[in-house]
């Protein structure tokens, strides 16, 4: 699998799990719903200023994006490690924001509550037939 056979297998995803390093040091995975955004290396997600997960980033920006696709016959999961960048900042705010996203973030599209998460990628594992494929970017 080459990058973009990688990006158009994330771009069908609806669900992401994304993992960071607790105040402990321990791993904390979540689901969150699929990338608004790939451009270049750089996956963008919408949440929420004031989650966990954004202290989390904060203390230590290492994470990663995990994405799979079980079939009836067949299961491919790709695990993506790099770094997560917290942004506040309007446009990157305004370059993922949806219509329906009023419905989380009540102030609109500039809501304190509302961030994105832009996460580079470093490095992916692709997992399918029982074969691993290292993908570098």
């Amino acid at each position: 699998m080459d990058k973009e056979e990688l990006f158009q297998f994330i771009a069908e995803q609806k669900t992401a799990f994304i993992g960071s390093v607790n105040e402990q040091g321990y791993p904390v995975i979540r689901a969150m719903l699929a990338p608004r955004k790939i451009d270049g290396n750089d996956i963008y997600f919408s949440t929420n200023t004031s989650s966990n997960k954004i202290k989390q980033f904060t203390a230590n920006e290492k994470a990663c994006v995990y994405f799979y696709k079980r079939g009836r016959f067949k299961y491919q999961g790709i695990s993506i490690i790099g770094e997560m960048q917290i942004c506040t900042d309007q446009p990157t705010k305004d370059m993922i924001w949806r219509f329906g996203d009023k419905l989380f973030y009540k102030q609109g599209v500039t809501d304190p509550d509302y961030c994105v998460l832009k996460f580079t990628c470093k490095k992916a594992e692709y997992y399918c037939d029982f074969k691993i494929e290292t993908i570098e970017f």
